[in-house]
């Protein structure tokens, strides 16, 4: 790493017509990678966070006046940057379709917006919402909103822009030339970059004329974080200028990001699975001494967040990721890069007196593979009319399809013709090999398929159980 890096990285942004605010955000991380190029946040230098307050307590308690009146200083922000490239998509992941609903594909910006006109209709509140998008999402975004004649926002604008930034080598610490394609030579700077967005944008001050005191950001790939008077109220009676919404881990969730407690300076903090030593994985993925994972559904106060902003220059001074990737991520051979990247959660570290909130799993239904879309396409939920993604309890079983065929969103849709499986009756769902499906298929216990090494088919009406398709009907 040198300057001499550093200086032609900035030179790059300056010439893509980044702002003042963007280059000094991207300074601030790539001298924090000088310093700590492996960025890990020892066990021994955090206490376990182990209780938080709980959702049901706070609905037994809540003013429901109070609740309702701090809704309607409520804005929401979705974050939309993503592709989804993971499934093999090239436009917004939010365009996806997730579900059928009166015979209509919904995708998740349907339900997004369905989700907030119900809001404002049923509570009477103006809920702006606005979407963080890059610049590959946000044509596509803003074309899709623009065609739906129950969504109407005036005022406050529709979206805000996120920065981007080069991909660092990483043996040199210069950023990278890739001729072949120069769009892959940026990278969005991770998801904490929305603070520095938000205040580069102005629109801080906007809501703040237009009446808004809070700010609830969220993935636009999480389905769960509806808007709620509920969590709204209970924010707003804390007192507190930043809160997470958190969820009891269960095995499948050993991984997910966790808080913890600063034992030098006592706050609580946002750990991440990279930003783990080796030799802490199992002290940090043991889910009785780290009970909680980050929904990253998060609430802000926005005067505080403006006034924190200010403070450090227009950024948020978070903890950097260092995402170690190709330069191609389709092509390994590809040169080795870096790229710096910050977590939105990880700003609880920078408020006195941030908070988390216990929450139960409605409120946090993510869809980061084709494994997680196949549970949201499936028999255990109903698309309501207020657009609730609604399920008896939220435990799913785990469901393993086989990436060589399953992985990309076009190779999924063309196994699943007619609809996926149903699994009401599974505990598991493992498909090994290349698989297509026939109507009214019916998953059962720990169904498993092997691979028979030639493309197979899974007949209309079949059941499939723990020893593959069974002979006949439920005996």
């Amino acid at each position: 790493m040198s300057q001499k890096g550093l200086a032609a990285a900035q030179k790059l942004m300056q010439q893509d017509g980044m702002s003042k605010i963007a280059i000094t955000s991207f300074t601030h991380s790539y001298r924090t990678w000088e310093k700590d190029s492996a960025g890990f946040i020892p066990e021994d230098s955090v206490t376990p966070a182990d209780h938080f307050p709980h959702i049901a307590d706070a609905m037994q308690t809540i003013d429901h006046e109070a609740a309702h009146a701090a809704l309607a200083q409520t804005a929401f922000l979705k974050l939309n940057g993503g592709l989804g490239t993971s499934m093999g998509l090239s436009r917004a992941k939010s365009l996806l379709p997730v579900r059928l609903h009166k015979g209509r594909k919904m995708r998740f910006l349907d339900i997004i917006l369905g989700q907030v006109t119900t809001t404002r209709r049923t509570q009477g509140v103006r809920l702006p919402l606005i979407f963080m998008n890059s610049y590959r999402t946000s044509a596509d975004t803003l074309q899709f909103i623009h065609r739906d004649r129950n969504f109407h926002q005036e005022e406050i604008p529709l979206q805000v822009l996120q920065h981007r930034e080069p991909k660092i080598l990483a043996d040199t610490g210069m950023p990278v030339t890739w001729p072949q394609n120069p769009n892959l030579q940026w990278c969005p700077p991770g998801h904490g970059d929305v603070y520095a967005t938000l205040y580069d944008s102005g629109i801080l001050d906007k809501l703040l004329s237009e009446g808004m005191k809070y700010l609830f950001i969220s993935n636009s790939d999480n389905l769960g974080a509806r808007p709620s008077s509920t969590v709204a109220g209970y924010f707003a009676s804390t007192n507190s200028p930043f809160m997470v919404e958190v969820a009891r881990k269960t095995p499948a969730d050993r991984k997910g990001g966790q808080f913890v407690i600063n034992k030098k300076t006592n706050r609580l903090m946002l750990r991440e699975m990279s930003q783990i030593r080796p030799q802490d994985v199992a002290a940090a993925t043991d889910i009785r001494k780290h009970p909680y994972f980050n929904t990253n559904n998060i609430w802000v106060r926005i005067s505080d967040l403006k006034k924190k902003l200010e403070e450090f220059g227009g950024i948020m001074p978070l903890p950097v990721i260092m995402n170690h990737k190709t330069v191609d991520p389709t092509d390994p051979s590809s040169p080795q890069v870096v790229q710096l990247e910050t977590a939105m959660g990880a700003a609880i570290s920078v408020f006195d007196n941030a908070t988390c909130l216990e929450v139960d799993r409605p409120r946090f239904l993510p869809v980061k593979t084709t494994n997680d879309l196949y549970i949201m396409r499936s028999d255990r939920f109903h698309l309501t009319d207020a657009y609730e993604m609604e399920d008896a309890n939220y435990v799913f079983p785990e469901v393993n399809l086989d990436p060589r065929y399953y992985k990309n969103i076009n190779d999924f849709n063309e196994r699943f013709p007619y609809d996926v499986p149903s699994i009401a009756a599974a505990s598991s769902v493992t498909v090994r090999g290349d698989w297509t499906f026939g109507r009214d298929v019916t998953f059962f216990g720990a169904a498993c398929l092997k691979d028979e090494g030639v493309p197979s088919f899974v007949p209309s009406g079949s059941y499939v159980g723990p020893h593959g398709i069974e002979s006949g009907a439920w005996r």
